[in-house]
């Protein structure tokens, strides 16, 4: 009777072994945002703004267990433009992605790209956030109306870095607020770096007198009191931090940055589908809400054909702007 009682035990544990398990959410499998072999690609340096939005997503969708490995590399060039023109020739490849935002928007007409944001396919806009104006420690200017007032009187003598090329929105925001402090944007010595970690230390090391980028990029360097934080662009004042807004401070400028991701051109129904999937899901993630609260970033959600349509506009606005500055 014994080798009866076993059998179906034996024959249980037999379909246990050769049967798979069933696939969890943690596996990214049921709801669809699993993309083996995915690659992000940052347009620019190590440190600056895209390479850390993209590092972040990368690391929360991970996770958050919506995808596994993907691989996070650096194509730095032309503000942009070079990964840009990458992200383009990989016509139809649905496992490429690209983290971008408004500087390249702007470097695409300054750098007379070959390539546009409209060749591309729109996933989604991700963030937001104001600009900050910070100087190294070791500055003698202790406040934005210290250094405004030495700014008007000879703005040329004051050379401000931004981790964009022109048009860009580290190059769009000082010019603003030359223009609302009555300095005449042409006069202003702006030095361009290509992102946020070249500029980073230019400011460290005393090559312009201050800084325009974005508060996630440098919030360490500030917290450790590396870096001095004198102003904000946004409307308001950046919670944890003393700095005025710029209107606060005496000019009528605000102004953001957003971040979002792209994707090659040519892509099937089902690829687009999938990425749109996985970033919505990302959003929704509690690593991603973290990570906005820590990096300081604005949800600006936007899904593909919306994302597109703002896209559109804001490459408008730029020409605008450019044109006025006479670039």
């Amino acid at each position: 009777m014994r080798p009866r009682t076993l059998l179906p035990s034996l024959t249980a544990l037999a379909a246990t072994l050769l049967i798979p398990p069933l696939l969890t959410t943690s596996s990214g499998a049921e709801t669809g945002t699993n993309i083996p072999g995915l690659r992000f690609m940052v347009p620019n340096t190590p440190g600056g703004g895209y390479d850390i939005t993209a590092r972040t997503a990368a690391k929360n969708a991970e996770d958050a267990g919506l995808v596994h490995n993907i691989e996070v590399f650096n194509l730095p060039g032309a503000g942009g433009t070079v990964g840009l023109s990458r992200l383009v020739s990989e016509r139809g490849n649905g496992k490429l992605a690209m983290s971008m935002g408004l500087g390249v928007v702007g470097a695409v007409h300054t750098n007379h790209a070959p390539s546009t944001l409209a060749d591309a396919t729109p996933v989604a806009r991700l963030t937001e956030e104001p600009d900050i104006v910070v100087v190294p420690k070791k500055s003698r200017y202790r406040t934005f109306a210290q250094l405004l007032a030495d700014w008007r009187k000879d703005p040329g003598s004051l050379p401000v870095g931004g981790g964009s090329s022109a048009g860009g929105p580290d190059h769009l925001a000082p010019m603003l607020m030359a223009r609302a402090a009555g300095i005449a944007p042409r006069s202003v010595n702006y030095v361009p770096y290509d992102g946020g970690g070249e500029l980073l230390a230019s400011v460290l090391g005393g090559k312009v007198a201050f800084g325009v980028s974005g508060l996630g990029e440098y919030r360490d360097q500030i917290e450790s009191g590396e870096l001095r934080l004198l102003a904000v662009t946004g409307k308001e004042r950046v919670r944890g931090f003393p700095a005025p807004t710029l209107r606060e401070a005496g000019l009528d400028v605000e102004f953001t940055n957003w971040r979002g991701v792209m994707a090659p051109p040519g892509l099937s129904e089902s690829e687009r589908t999938r990425l749109e999937r996985l970033v919505r899901e990302l959003r929704g993630s509690p690593q991603w809400r973290e990570s906005l609260r820590r990096n300081g970033w604005d949800d600006a959600y936007l899904p593909g054909a919306r994302y597109g349509r703002f896209l559109a506009r804001e490459d408008q606005r730029v020409a605008t702007v450019l044109k006025e500055l006479g670039r």
